[in-house]
């Protein structure tokens, strides 16, 4: 298992192009969906959005950390985790919010603040949490990844879409509208092909080595939506926000982690095999709850 460190995947530098310019695509996609409202919530209704964020950007980050020094995986494997783990929401969350019978509006508004955070939040979790998990931090030392770097990454491919599909959004609605009728599917295949451009070229290696992630990221995943859940609910939140709130912690933007991996990490292979599974299982396992919560009796409200 050690030579899992050692892997990297083969990925050129045009390969990493496309890659970009999927995750910027996504990134639009989502933002033609958010309106100012979606910000000015955050002030009006500040308790949800706030747990909904210490959930995805303090809680879980911590919680990943812990369980990666309980366990003790491979240091690649590691990083993997701690990255996904301080990576925001996924583009697909308030889709499955809506699914779920959860808080569409207030998904929307976690998802909107929460990219925005994540621009710094990110770089600064995956720094802080790797460097304190020691086997981690040689293979940091050995990269020698600068935060701002990091950052400079995400507002490019992140932000710099985003900010450009608010803008559209705003001044031109109804074009806006068109395009997000369009983007919605399209997101879905575009985050597929993310997957794909990944491991096209490294499918033996991922048959070789995903039993080691497999469970891994099971259990980080029902971790992220069990917090999500339980906050909500020790806030005294409805049950509908909890399931938002639940939704919103487990399903994350895996795309934004492979992107950094393969800009920084030439993608190093434990990291690559846990963000690209956990790109392919939030979606199945945040479709099974919400499934269930679709169509289970809602408990009656204090």
């Amino acid at each position: 298992m050690n030579s899992l460190d050692q892997v990297h995947l083969n990925f050129n530098s045009d390969n990493l192009w496309v890659l970009n310019l999927c995750l910027a695509l996504l990134m639009f996609g989502v933002a033609l969906d958010l309106k100012v409202a979606d910000f000015k919530r955050l002030i009006d209704s500040p308790k949800a959005s706030i747990v909904g964020l210490s959930a995805q950007f303090i809680v879980l980050p911590f919680l990943t950390f812990l369980m990666v020094w309980i366990i003790q995986p491979q240091p690649s494997i590691a990083l993997g985790m701690i990255l996904v783990a301080a990576c925001p929401g996924g583009n697909i969350s308030n889709s499955i919010t809506h699914l779920a019978k959860g808080n569409t509006a207030l998904a929307v508004s976690i998802t909107a603040v929460g990219t925005l955070f994540a621009i710094f939040l990110t770089p600064l979790n995956f720094q802080l949490y790797g460097t304190l998990y020691q086997p981690a931090a040689e293979i940091l030392r050995t990269v020698r990844v600068d935060p701002w770097d990091m950052i400079r990454t995400v507002v490019v491919v992140a932000g710099i879409p985003i900010v450009i599909g608010m803008m559209l959004s705003h001044y031109y609605p109804a074009v806006s509208l068109k395009l997000s009728r369009i983007m919605k599917p399209l997101s879905i295949v575009i985050f597929a092909g993310f997957v794909v451009i990944a491991l096209a070229n490294n499918f033996a290696y991922f048959l070789h080595y995903i039993h080691y992630v497999l469970l891994l990221v099971f259990v980080q995943n029902a971790l992220a939506m069990f917090t999500g859940f339980m906050m909500a609910r020790a806030a005294g939140l409805s049950f509908v926000d909890q399931k938002t709130l639940a939704i919103e912690t487990g399903i994350h933007n895996s795309g934004l982690g492979l992107v950094l991996i393969f800009a920084f990490f030439d993608g190093l292979g434990g990291m690559a095999f846990v963000a690209a599974w956990w790109g392919i299982w939030h979606i199945l396992s945040g479709l099974c709850l919400a499934t269930y919560w679709s169509k289970s009796a809602v408990p009656a409200e204090k």
